[in-house]
């Protein structure tokens, strides 16, 4: 078997790369999958995107992102679903059944994140049917709790699952991301409760690196350079039976500034060290 064939490179990871050559490069390192996002598809052609990932051999992990549901306006409510519907059909036209959901943070000038979580499950609720019809599931991704005013209310797993638990499983899941959840003390047990409720849709890993950087979003690094341990969590995954894809998703101004190949090739050379043999 091709050590790589569950390997996914998330475009964000070699940013200024256009889509063709993140294909390239994935299919070059004999990865399996690519994770897209939504403004190199864009760039592309949605149809264009999805031959390019066809020809090439490989198969999209997931799209990011949709999700941003938490406006407390009408205006704001009516943009969100209309782009949400819109992110389901690329998914569906790309390939992938899983649409990854930031869901999004406080409203300007609010301090109610309780009443923002129940804008999410309201919108969440609109969204479902839509999902449904095109084969696609909504992925919430819980974010670490300093994101939580401005880009995802749900910190933790365990949130997560409570706003899936009202839908099929295979409408609503979650993504396990080592960057956001690894501290939470009741890891183990949601990553297990996902697994036994068919929910657990993705599993992306990258480092917490120290210090963090001036702007939080960019302190992803490499498997192995920060704090987390990914024998235990992968080991934890593999215990659900969960055998899909394993995204890396690296947000870091010094990879990005880094030789797009290199980069490709320390991923993979760090998911088969550190990852892969606890899958």
């Amino acid at each position: 078997m091709n050590a790589f064939e569950r390997l996914s490179l998330n475009t964000a990871t070699i940013k200024k790369s256009t889509l063709a050559e993140a294909v390239e490069l994935s299919a070059a390192a004999g990865l399996g999958h690519i994770g897209l996002w939504r403004d190199r598809v864009a760039e592309a052609g949605l149809e264009k995107s999805a031959k390019l990932v066809a020809d090439a051999g490989l198969q999209v992990s997931s799209l990011c992102r949709g999700g941003f549901l938490t406006a407390a306006d009408d205006g704001g409510q009516r943009r969100a679903y209309e782009d949400n519907v819109q992110a389901i059909i690329e998914a569906a036209t790309l390939g992938t059944s899983e649409l990854i959901m930031v869901v999004g943070g406080l409203a300007d000038g609010e301090r109610d994140i309780a009443a923002a979580r129940g804008r999410v499950a309201d919108r969440l609720a609109e969204l479902a049917p839509v999902a449904q019809e095109h084969g696609v599931r909504l992925v919430l991704e819980a974010l670490h709790p300093m994101y939580a005013a401005d880009r995802a209310v749900l910190s933790t797993l365990g949130q997560a699952l409570d706003l899936a638990a009202p839908f099929p499983s295979r409408t609503v899941g979650v993504v396990v991301d080592t960057f956001h959840v690894w501290w939470d003390p009741q890891l183990e047990q949601q990553i297990r409760a996902a697994g036994e409720q068919g929910r657990l849709a993705s599993y992306q890993v990258c480092d917490w690196n120290l210090p963090i950087a001036s702007d939080a979003l960019l302190s992803r690094g490499y498997m192995g350079d920060g704090y987390i341990d990914f024998a235990t969590i992968s080991n934890w995954i593999s215990q659900t039976g969960y055998s899909g894809p394993v995204e890396v998703e690296i947000f870091n101004q010094q990879i990005w500034d880094s030789s797009p190949a290199e980069v490709v090739q320390t991923v993979a050379d760090r998911y088969r060290t550190l990852v892969l043999p606890h899958l």
